[in-house]
């Protein structure tokens, strides 16, 4: 804690449901259309249009409830709620208030410290703004076509205390969304967007006045726009300012957040229930045939892994961060004793060669991977030389044993060639050997590269390491 104050966070997340059509209308939402060409009476709000409720929005919103372990109301409403966007034509959003669909619900995060649970107050559907574009030359634009796309607002308690608890968090909360397949969750398209707001307070006294930090489309933006926060709250307290409450803007380049206006309450939107809509009655028959259709979530495979496979609860969880990765893991799993060389071999290997996007195709089989990760846990090819085959395999996929046998990759184990790779290592380099031995411990790791160069990238690490270390002790002049 920074000068003996906590942070305590709350997060609202806005998930864009995956349905062909708008909330309210028949437009289409397909991202990256020409500016106001999905667009209708209704989303545009003109006199004398009406709405008519999506159905397979407030499906997908059950499902986001059921799979997060929310109480799902039998009776709920949509209310008005008033404020001025810009980019909103008829000048408020239909939303929800007092009766939400989802409520009381939790998911759990994984920490360095072991399992956490955090509290779900609510999860409700609304419609989503437009969008303002800004031109140097013709000032400020507003493209509607966003305007009626569906969202669920998903609110958090107030239980995270810290910038990565925050990020474990929406990554928890977006595998959910993906398993359930109710969104895309493309970060960067903004179908998962995340509104932060975070207060200060030293432990055993009320919690401090809180900001918003709104609109947040990536996990590095999150934990940034938290950490600035923070430190600029303290910082504030600390040298007598008074926190206000307040809507910011993180800025991406600075990594600064910037006050943009005061933030409202809920008083301030006036709400109301729309007149044009009749309340939302689920019966639980209903209810049940939804839960009946989501599939085995990333906790309940985590679990699996853990009990069943013996890997460690951090492993666990990064492969089941997408349904797609755990479905191939599971299937190579099947081609190797060794799974937990397997996940680490997809969590290294696997995800820097499927970048940042948000693909998940793997273009090696999965039964050539499953090879990859026995081989190494045989002993018969090292680490380095599984990274090269990956790779080779990612541009053309090809049995990885026969690689091997063909181009003579296998490990050397062989002691005495060993031995004598690391003897020319350290004669080749009296620098380095003079450095080790005057302090620099680091020097080794140079050593251990040299020696491995000299068997092709091919030798045991395990046994070169030791083997360097033993004629570094010896104190042998070369």
């Amino acid at each position: 804690m920074l000068k003996g104050y906590e942070m305590v966070v709350g997060l609202e997340v806005h998930v864009e449901l995956k349905t062909k059509t708008k909330i309210f209308c028949a437009c289409p939402t397909d991202f990256g259309a020409e500016p106001n060409t999905q667009v209708c009476p209704v989303c545009l709000g003109m006199p004398g249009t009406l709405p008519v409720l999506n159905r397979q929005v407030v499906d997908f919103a059950v499902k986001a409830g059921l799979a997060t372990h929310c109480t799902i109301a039998s009776f709920s409403k949509q209310d008005r709620k008033n404020y001025f966007y810009p980019d909103l034509p008829k000048a408020y959003q239909i939303s929800q208030y007092d009766l939400p669909l989802c409520e009381h619900g939790y998911l759990t995060i994984q920490t360095q410290e072991g399992e956490k649970r955090v509290g779900i107050t609510r999860i409700h559907i609304e419609e989503d703004a437009g969008k303002l574009v800004h031109d140097e030359q013709l000032g400020t634009l507003i493209d509607c076509n966003r305007c009626g796309v569906p969202l669920i607002e998903i609110v958090s308690e107030p239980d995270i205390r810290s910038a990565k608890e925050a990020v474990a968090y929406v990554q928890k909360l977006r595998a959910i969304m993906l398993y359930t397949g109710i969104s895309d969750c493309k970060m960067n398209e903004g179908s998962l967007r995340c509104d932060v707001n975070l207060s200060v307070h030293k432990p055993g006294t009320p919690f401090g006045t809180r900001t918003e930090m709104k609109n947040l489309n990536s996990f590095q933006s999150i934990e940034r726009a938290i950490t600035y926060e923070y430190r600029r709250q303290v910082e504030a307290l600390e040298s007598g300012e008074a926190i206000v409450q307040e809507t910011r803007r993180y800025d991406q380049q600075s990594g600064k957040t910037y006050s943009m206006r005061r933030k409202e309450d809920a008083d301030d939107y006036r709400y109301f229930p729309d007149p044009d809509l009749a309340p939302i009655v689920l019966t639980r028959a209903h209810i049940d045939a939804l839960g009946a259709q989501i599939p085995k979530l990333p906790d309940a495979r985590k679990a699996d892994y853990v009990s069943r496979l013996g890997l460690s609860p951090i492993l666990s969880e990064r492969l089941t961060e997408k349904k797609e990765i755990a479905d191939y893991f599971e299937q190579a799993a099947g081609y190797t004793r060794s799974p937990e060389t397997l996940g680490n071999l997809i969590i290294s290997e696997v995800f820097r060669l499927m970048g940042e996007g948000e693909g998940t195709r793997i273009p090696i089989a999965p039964e050539h991977l499953g090879a990859v990760a026995q081989m190494v846990a045989d002993a018969y090819i090292n680490s380095g030389t599984a990274k090269r085959l990956i790779g080779r395999m990612w541009e053309a996929d090809e049995d990885p044993k026969a690689i091997v046998e063909q181009e003579g990759l296998a490990q050397v184990n062989d002691p005495e060639i060993l031995l004598a790779a690391v003897h020319k290592a350290l004669a080749q380099n009296p620098q380095a050997v003079d450095q080790y031995r005057k302090g620099k411990l680091n020097a080794a790791k140079a050593l251990m590269g040299a020696a491995m160069r000299e068997t092709a990238g091919r030798g045991n690490p395990l046994v070169l390491e030791r083997l360097v270390n033993e004629q570094l002790a010896q104190g042998i002049e070369y």
